[in-house]
């Protein structure tokens, strides 16, 4: 399986709030992203999170468009993402059906890793003929 790592720079702007009832707030971000590396390529999504204290989630969508590994198009990063004290979880996938031109076809997962106030993806995936 291919695997594709690099570093990314990531903007988060706020978007109006939901109205606030009892209970964990609702948060809306843009989310604005320049991936650097085996995947050349901008993103533009849309964050909704959650947080209590030290625990919270969060889901999202973006759609990136550029090249992975030299193959030109577009596909979308769908996430699902929870923290507590015990640790956290992390689920970041190409919604199926989602890739065009040469990444018609992608399967992936992708690892969002921070450290040092850096950020880095790493990417196992998949294409027809691979």
């Amino acid at each position: 399986m291919p695997h594709a790592t690099g570093p990314f720079d990531v903007q988060l702007a706020p978007l109006p709030a939901y109205n606030q009832d009892e209970g964990a707030a609702l948060f809306r971000m843009s989310i604005d992203k320049q991936f650097h590396g085996a995947l050349e390529a901008v993103s533009r999504g849309e964050m909704l999170a959650t947080r209590a204290g030290d625990a919270g989630g969060y889901v999202a969508i973006e759609r990136v468009t550029g090249s992975l590994d030299g193959r030109a198009g577009s596909f979308v990063l769908q996430h699902s993402s929870t923290m507590d004290a015990d640790g956290q979880e992390q689920h970041v996938q190409v919604a199926p059906g989602s890739g065009t031109g040469a990444l018609a076809g992608l399967r992936g997962r992708m690892r969002i890793v921070i450290a040092g106030g850096a950020h880095r993806y790493e990417f196992d995936y998949t294409l027809p003929g691979d």
